[in-house]
């Protein structure tokens, strides 16, 4: 089951910045387990996805409340059902071909969400692999972070540790209890080669899925830390947690073995 690919690079060049990776980054990447792509919206872009992820995050979320949740203060999930431009750059932007080079052919889009922190929000989001949270196997999945303003130490840039993503899955040390209220993971890590990864507005950040990584709370005082996150898999990666079932995403390149995965949100359009 293969999905046609309609090369749509010229029509949206006004927005998003294509390149492909070099052979030193392909290198950098499989050595460390993560890569800064730089720039991946043009100044429009970037104002476009601010605009449209604000819309929808003040529609749901309102204000930082100090006394919600990290999920009601930090998550939105499914942001492009909820923003078309972001459909757009989800489905048909620069970090699709990123992983064509890093996973393979067959490409399924697996995540969107947006995960902010707002000034005063200073909960920290533990060391934790992405993959613990959705095991999905093959285990070559990536993360895409997006900034929609600079991040630094100051108000809650992610931190990794190059290489971790070498050792392999960790098993989640949460109890079923815990996994129910859906709490967060932590995984007992050295720090001692944590680096800061600082990003400039516009930057997109992909790491593969094991890399361990958590981001400190925002001690700003005037200044927000708002991600676009996605997730990109193998069109036929499946979900460990759920007996193998296949994890549904909108097939964006190459083909499927998956029936439902062919056939999921099939409707939304790429542009």
């Amino acid at each position: 089951m293969n999905r046609p690919y309609t090369d749509h690079r010229a029509s949206l060049s006004q927005w998003f910045r294509y390149r492909n990776l070099t052979a030193e980054e392909l290198q950098s990447y499989a050595e460390n387990g993560y890569l800064l792509y730089g720039p991946s919206l043009t100044q429009q872009g970037l104002e476009k996805l601010r605009e449209e992820c604000m819309q929808a995050w003040r529609a749901e979320k309102g204000n930082y409340d100090p006394d919600g949740s990290w999920l009601q203060n930090a998550l939105l999930t499914n942001i492009h059902h909820r923003s078309s431009f972001v459909r757009q750059y989800y489905f048909s932007g620069p970090i699709v071909d990123v992983a064509t080079q890093v996973i393979g052919p067959n490409i399924k889009a697996a995540t969107s969400q947006l995960t902010f922190k707002m000034r005063g929000n200073t909960q920290t989001f533990t060391w934790h692999q992405d993959n613990s949270y959705g095991e999905l196997d093959p285990y070559n999945a990536i993360s895409c972070l997006t900034a929609l303003d600079d991040a630094d130490a100051d108000n809650g840039c992610l931190w990794l540790i190059p290489g971790s993503h070498r050792q392999g899955q960790h098993s989640d040390p949460r109890s079923e209890e815990e996994q129910a209220n859906r709490e967060t993971i932590e995984l007992p890590v050295d720090e001692a080669s944590a680096i800061p990864l600082e990003m400039r507005a516009g930057d997109c950040l992909f790491f593969h899925c094991h890399m361990l990584h958590k981001s400190d709370g925002n001690r700003s005082a005037d200044r927000d830390r708002r991600i676009l996150f996605m997730r990109y898999a193998d069109a036929d990666a499946v979900e460990v947690y759920q007996e193998q079932q296949p994890r549904l995403g909108r097939l964006l390149r190459g083909s499927t073995r998956f029936e439902e995965v062919q056939a999921f949100e099939a409707d939304l359009p790429l542009l």
